[in-house]
């Protein structure tokens, strides 16, 4: 066995020592690895790191994957990403996949000495099978089934090879040679394991990250790696891990995000009829992202998969309290009031309504937005979106889609009522 895995089973947060936090648990563990020899540990979390494996067969935040052919290049290309990795600023802590150092016994046979007695390469060789390995010299029959009769040398002498290196070889004119004679036990150092991706053989490079994210600490990598690193012919490098379920994330959100705009924009389009009304409510939400964003920054927060989620829900309260404004300013409209008493006395009579639809979804995230404990770190971002861009897209609504709105009348409504 050469890879396992070790949990550390902390107690609850609340009876830990004042002033201490996870990543002090672990800059106190590391010290007792890091200078362990032959030792590639990585730092992750029980869940995550099942993720992580189940979908792209690494554990880490970020993999470098090197494909190739021969094991001896990608090996020492992975030590050389290895040690760039490992000064790459955000580097928490790395490891490169070992794939050397196991331990073999190889039966190696003097041929000048196999010639010198008369016999061959594959004698010799037979005998070594046969006593280590076994073979097949004759079969059983019960009834319908047969089994083979399989001849080989006690456990005893299979485990010593001091003893089986007396092992008699019968001569071609009679008598017999020990097998020392004509072979020696040579202890060498092999792979101890090569894996395979798509039919490449492959090494993995992996990195734990802090105080960066995914894709900006990827792309710094990746400059580094074409800066100091060439890369020979015959090999290849994908980057996998966390860093590929965050892109294949953010490929979805860039089918399922416009989508939901258009979506939107379709259905205020049918409400209202034109598109004059539709833009103008569309127009909160550059303002709910500009707001989502900002927190996001305030509280050293990245923008995730998770926050890009709170985006989506953030879109739909901001466009629905612009609804309820412009709603109800056309209804005034319609009742014959002028544009700018409509718009003042229409302003006032929705302010609690959208304050209170704002309030409640704010309010409703603050729990996530603060929280410490597992899961935390996919609540947070959401919440955050959430809470700050309907704090920008609510003032916006309230305050400057009422003046926008008379503006827009006063400019287009008498052209074209329906648009």
């Amino acid at each position: 066995m050469h890879q396992t895995d070790v949990w550390v089973i902390l107690n609850d947060p609340g009876s830990w020592r004042p002033g201490i936090s996870k990543p002090d648990i672990i800059d106190l563990l590391e010290p007792m690895l890091v200078d362990e020899p032959g030792l590639a540990y990585n730092f992750t979390q029980p869940i995550a790191m099942r993720v992580d494996e189940l979908t792209s067969g690494v554990k880490s935040d970020v993999a470098v994957k090197i494909f190739g052919e021969d094991m001896d290049v990608i090996n020492d290309l992975g030590e050389r990403i290895g040690a760039v990795i490992g000064r790459l600023p955000g580097t928490a802590n790395s490891f490169v996949e070992r794939t050397t150092g196991q331990p073999y016994l190889n039966i190696e046979i003097d041929r000048d000495a196999v010639a010198d007695l008369g016999l061959n390469v594959a004698e010799v060789q037979q005998v070594i099978e046969m006593g280590i390995g076994g073979q097949v010299v004759s079969e059983v029959f019960e009834g319908q089934r047969r089994f083979d009769v399989t001849v080989r040398f006690p456990a005893s002498l299979r485990t010593d090879f001091q003893m089986l290196l007396e092992v008699p070889i019968a001569l071609p004119g009679g008598g017999f040679v020990p097998l020392k004679r004509v072979a020696k036990v040579v202890p060498v150092e092999g792979p101890r394991e090569i894996a395979r991706e798509n039919g490449w053989r492959r090494v993995i490079v992996g990195a734990n990250l802090e105080g960066i994210d995914i894709g900006s600490y990827v792309e710094n990598l990746q400059q580094a790696i074409a800066r100091e690193v060439p890369v020979p012919a015959g090999v290849f490098l994908e980057y996998g891990g966390a860093f590929e379920n965050q892109q294949r994330a953010m490929r979805h959100l860039m089918f399922v995000v416009p989508l939901s705009l258009l979506i939107i924009l379709g259905l205020l389009y049918t409400m209202f009829g034109g598109l004059r009304h539709a833009v103008l409510i569309f127009g909160i939400l550059p303002f709910a992202l500009s707001g989502g964003v900002f927190f996001l920054f305030l509280r050293s927060l990245y923008l995730s998969v998770s926050a890009s989620i709170g985006f989506v829900a953030l879109f739909g309260v901001a466009v629905l309290n612009g609804i309820v404004l412009v709603e109800h300013l056309n209804q005034l409209r319609k009742r014959g009031q002028p544009l700018a008493e409509a718009v003042v006395r229409g302003a006032g009579d929705r302010l609690r309504p959208v304050l209170m639809t704002a309030m409640v979804a704010s309010l409703g995230f603050v729990p996530m937005a603060f929280n410490t404990g597992p899961g935390s770190e996919v609540q947070r971002p959401l919440a955050t979106v959430v809470i700050g861009g309907l704090i920008t897209s609510t003032l916006v609504t309230l305050l400057v889609l009422p003046l926008v709105y008379e503006w827009v009348e006063r400019r287009f409504g008498s052209r074209d009522t329906s648009a």
